[in-house]
């Protein structure tokens, strides 16, 4: 049976944002600039706020960006298809692409598929489909994180205001059939940032969550014997 080229083209793209999202910034800069696998110290995630912990808050921006322009860059595929903007079908794709890069970061094939959580690439994604949205939930992660400086409750706090925002506030001006797969994606996002943030959430209830608080960068080339004391487990 032979396959549609758009099929063949559609597949490619989605193993394209897949292999994207497997890319990670935290171990690739920190091995090659500084000798150091993220992976080994604090929370053992290759995610922004451990990288800014083990290698200083400046590395930890790198890879934030990093991270949300592989979400960004994974949903900004679609415009390789055939499909009219601002459609369902178009929405839709957009939301595969960036589910595909987000897969790739939680479960990448470059690592032995043990990534991080992939809430950056998660919010690429989401700024990528709905901009709007996600400056009043960045507004929301930075009132939040201002009063309590803790990151996960934060990232709860913003990401879990997203499906409310798509599905009543936005929800005004956007038509039903074209933005239903985008509603139904938004209350996904929201409860799989909650499961994502379990163990978070019992180290808050048990009083153990660590705040924020901004690392000076080591210096690049160290060897793996990170000179540091880190503790073995520091929230992500």
């Amino acid at each position: 049976m032979e396959i549609a080229p758009d099929a063949v083209r559609y597949i490619l793209l989605i193993l394209t944002a897949y292999l994207a999202g497997s890319l990670s910034g935290s171990i690739m800069l920190g091995r090659h600039l500084y000798g150091i696998d993220v992976r080994n110290y604090g929370s053992k995630n290759p995610g922004a706020n451990n990288t800014q912990r083990i290698l200083g808050w400046k590395m930890g921006l790198v890879v934030l960006a990093f991270d949300l322009l592989k979400g960004v860059g994974a949903v900004s595929l679609v415009y390789l298809l055939p499909l009219e903007p601002e459609t369902n079908a178009f929405v839709g794709t957009q939301i595969v692409f960036g589910l595909a890069a987000i897969l790739g970061h939680i479960f990448p094939v470059f690592y032995n598929f043990k990534g991080g959580k992939g809430v950056a690439t998660l919010c690429g994604t989401l700024l990528a489909i709905h901009p709007f949205a996600v400056l009043i939930c960045t507004c929301i992660f930075l009132i939040v994180f201002a009063f309590t400086r803790y990151i996960s409750v934060s990232v709860i706090a913003a990401v879990t205001c997203f499906p409310f925002l798509v599905n009543s506030l936005f929800a005004l001006w956007l038509d039903p059939q074209e933005t239903l797969t985008l509603k139904i994606f938004s209350v996904v996002a929201g409860v799989t940032i909650w499961l994502t943030h379990i163990s978070n959430i019992k180290r808050l209830i048990r009083g153990e969550e660590e705040k924020f608080t901004l690392k000076k960068p080591v210096p690049r080339n160290r060897t793996e014997e990170y000179p540091c004391p880190v503790p073995d487990e520091i929230p992500e």
